[in-house]
């Protein structure tokens, strides 16, 4: 019996460790899926570890194409059809060189042959494509971020917050009025007075939220109690978004590294005044 020739393809864009890892075990799940095949025969495995943004330089990938062209590679298993590439045109250049070679290539995470035929294949193949494109784009935009935090080159570096305005070059300086708000909330914090307390006061004082209304929320001047950049110190990585498409972002609770810089603009708060205002909100939250 001629068994089915088939080819292993794996791709992925880094040399990091979890992605290293992520390959080598789509490699193991690949051959353990032929084995499963009694008319299967696993001919070779192929593995890039480069960008998707065209095949060319896809070394591994162009290997496994020649041995398409020599007629030694019935069937291709892969990951999905972003492993193939994310420009549409490219990709449907090499589907079609490959069928018309009679060589099938499964997708797993579409779940689609490309000896399937019809408009619900091309329509599967163009929505795959455009998820793979959007998911590059959203590791892109995350590793930016973590990069400027490493750097100091973000720009969350220099966010103005209530106190503050935007100077020169992007770098942030104190507002007046504003820092001589904040200064009162953390000195009748300290004199015992509760987060309604200093909403009543500041509404009482006809003195406009950050956002131009007259009601005071009690998030916003708990935020402030706890913003160390009023000390002239910025701490970066505080959140972090989820991987595509669950844009949410969560608060960092240890998961991933968060920086400190010290001495970025002028204070509108002492050290030792913000450092008695934390340990007066941790009381607070322990008899609480």
């Amino acid at each position: 019996m001629l068994k089915v020739k088939v080819a292993i393809y794996c791709r992925v864009s880094t040399a990091h460790a979890d992605q290293i890892e992520s390959l080598n075990n789509q490699i193991h799940q690949y051959k353990q899926l032929v084995k499963r095949h009694l008319d299967w025969e696993l001919v070779d495995v192929y593995a890039d570890i480069k960008s998707g943004k065209n095949t060319t330089d896809r070394v591994e990938f162009q290997r496994m194409l020649s041995d398409c062209y020599d007629h030694k590679i019935d069937l291709i298993i892969t990951k999905s059809v972003s492993r193939f590439g994310r420009n549409t045109v490219d990709i449907l250049d090499v589907i079609n060189k490959l069928r018309s070679l009679l060589v099938d290539v499964y997708f797993e995470v579409e779940n689609i042959n490309i000896s399937e035929t019809g408009k619900t294949f091309l329509l599967s193949i163009l929505e795959a494509v455009a998820q793979a494109d959007s998911e590059s784009r959203s590791q892109n935009i995350r590793w930016g971020i973590q990069r400027g935090f490493e750097t100091g080159n973000s720009k969350f570096y220099n966010r103005k917050c209530y106190g503050y305005i935007n100077a020169y070059a992007g770098n942030i300086v104190i507002d007046e009025e504003q820092s001589k708000v904040v200064q009162k909330i953390y000195e009748l914090y300290l004199n015992g007075y509760s987060i309604l307390a200093i909403i009543r006061y500041l509404e009482e004082e006809c003195i406009k939220s950050p956002t131009g209304k007259e009601h005071w929320s009690k998030r916003t001047i708990d935020t402030m109690l706890s913003n160390e950049k009023y000390t002239g110190s910025v701490v970066v990585g505080k959140t972090y978004g989820l991987e595509y498409p669950n844009n949410k972002r969560i608060i960092n609770k240890g998961e991933l590294q968060k920086y400190l810089a010290i001495d970025c603009h002028f204070p509108i708060i002492s050290q030792e005044l913000f450092d008695k205002v934390q340990l007066k909100k941790r009381d607070a939250a322990i008899f609480r």
